[in-house]
């Protein structure tokens, strides 16, 4: 599970009411949500909550290092609270869906040193894609 509310209590984000529902909403295994469906969620927890606070709060989080901005094949941006875990992303090419995996290995070193045309390689991001059960069940 995500430990985004303790990352931000540990740091000494002000937790404002709205804030807090914010990260509630994305607390999870598997989270990554649109600024729309964690505006959506979080006004069923603080029904006053609006959506320019819900967007503020996202870029907030992104800035500070604390919640990912996923995007894939042009879709809504996701936002993503396992910051702190390495892990890569499964997306379903038919509806989107989203899972954190942890694949075997180091992809910077499955890069060959001939392919890294002299970069410092610091990052890797891979993107699995595929059709999740449900997808595939109805195609």
């Amino acid at each position: 599970m995500s430990d985004l509310l303790e990352r931000l209590r540990d740091r000494g984000w002000r937790l404002t009411a709205q804030r807090r529902v914010v990260a509630e909403v994305l607390n999870g295994d598997h989270v990554h949500y649109t600024a729309d469906e964690v505006h959506a969620r979080a006004a069923e927890l603080l029904p006053e909550i609006a959506r320019a606070t819900v967007y503020n709060t996202l870029s907030e989080l992104v800035a500070i290092g604390e919640v990912i901005e996923v995007s894939t094949d042009g879709r809504a941006k996701r936002y993503d609270p396992n910051a702190h875990h390495t892990h890569q992303h499964l997306v379903c090419a038919r509806c989107g869906t989203i899972r954190d995996v942890h694949p075997a290995g180091d992809p910077i070193a499955a890069l060959p040193e001939a392919e890294r045309f002299g970069f410092t390689v610091s990052e890797a991001t891979v993107t699995y894609r595929g059709l999740c059960p449900t997808c595939a069940t109805s195609a």
